[in-house]
């Protein structure tokens, strides 16, 4: 099962107006920085009707387990593309773009120019590059911890013994719209700033890479059976990553990541692992191992490179 499909499984879209909603998650906050949306005196104010009135409409893009789920959020009030469906010139609101990541491009000639500032990412693993070669680095992105095990299934909220507050974020234009829409199912959401962004994006970038990579190095293994049997392993694989990712992006990552990342392992323990699309992924720290290389330079995550080497996911 692919990480972008179960939607904690990764990925992330970074993205004010507060004018309209769309099929995947909502906020009924309207300011910026790190606002929690989930906590349970809100999500009590927010049932019923008043929270009816704050979901906006919009559209969805895709209609998988993410698409179909944020969509019935969105009460009927969404557009819903299909694959090969273009985003109506006339729609209004958030553009949920609930596809894998090998799909953006095929996505972002579907919808008019005059609309892509409206686009909201949820797509796992690392997409910045993507958008700022589309001019899009300011749109929205959201950071999914939530789990749909099948389609149809209620969303499964992130929320874990050592984050109880949930995980999944948002930020951008629409991020408070985003926020309310998860917030009406029941889901936390947290909206922050672009900077702040940048953290827990990294971080869902290191889970994704470092569990898969060592669930495949011991064929058949869970997520459950990394964080169990293997977490040596991974959190050596999560500090090496985070060291890289660090000086990288010139950011300062909070203390306690590698039993934050093991936490919510634990909480999603029956999903495989595989290297699923490398590109987005695991690619992003073995370009950077590459580039040192290339000029002459020692590589700064050797175990990830090698264990790639191990499992076939780079020639030897």
């Amino acid at each position: 099962m692919a990480m972008a499909s179960i939607v904690s499984f990764a990925v992330s879209s970074l993205a004010s107006s507060s004018s309209s909603s769309s099929s995947a998650v909502h906020s009924w906050i309207g300011v910026r920085g790190a606002v929690e949306v989930g906590s349970s005196s809100s999500v009590e104010k927010g049932r019923g009707t008043s929270m009816e009135q704050t979901i906006e409409g919009g559209v969805v893009v895709g209609a998988g387990r993410v698409g179909q789920a944020l969509e019935k959020m969105g009460l009927g009030r969404d557009v819903l593309v299909r694959r090969g469906e273009k985003v109506p010139e006339d729609s209004t609101g958030p553009i949920f773009v609930c596809t894998r990541n090998d799909d953006l491009d095929a996505v972002l000639q579907a919808t008019p120019p005059s609309r892509r500032e409206d686009l909201v990412f949820l797509q796992n693993g690392m997409i910045e590059p993507w958008l700022q070669s589309h001019g899009l680095a300011s749109v929205t992105q959201v950071l999914v911890y939530f789990a749909i095990a099948k389609l149809g299934d209620t969303p499964m909220d992130g929320k874990t013994d050592v984050n109880p507050e949930g995980l999944t974020a948002a930020s951008g234009k629409w991020a408070s719209v985003v926020a309310a829409r998860l917030h009406s199912a029941n889901l936390a959401c947290k909206v922050l700033d672009s900077e702040e962004f940048q953290k827990p994006l990294l971080e869902k970038l290191i889970w994704i890479s470092s569990f898969m990579l060592v669930g495949a190095r011991h064929p058949g293994a869970t997520v459950g059976d990394v964080e169990e049997n293997h977490r040596e392993e991974v959190v050596e694989l999560i500090n090496e990553l985070a060291a890289v990712a660090s000086a990288e992006k010139k950011v300062e990552f909070d203390p306690g990541m590698e039993e934050r990342l093991c936490s919510y392992s634990r909480l999603i323990s029956h999903f495989p692992t595989a290297i699923k699309e490398f590109k987005w992924r695991n690619g992003w720290f073995y370009s950077i191992s590459k580039q040192a290389l290339d000029n002459g330079k020692t590589d700064p995550c050797p175990l990830h490179t090698s264990w790639l080497k191990e499992v076939g996911a780079i020639p030897a």
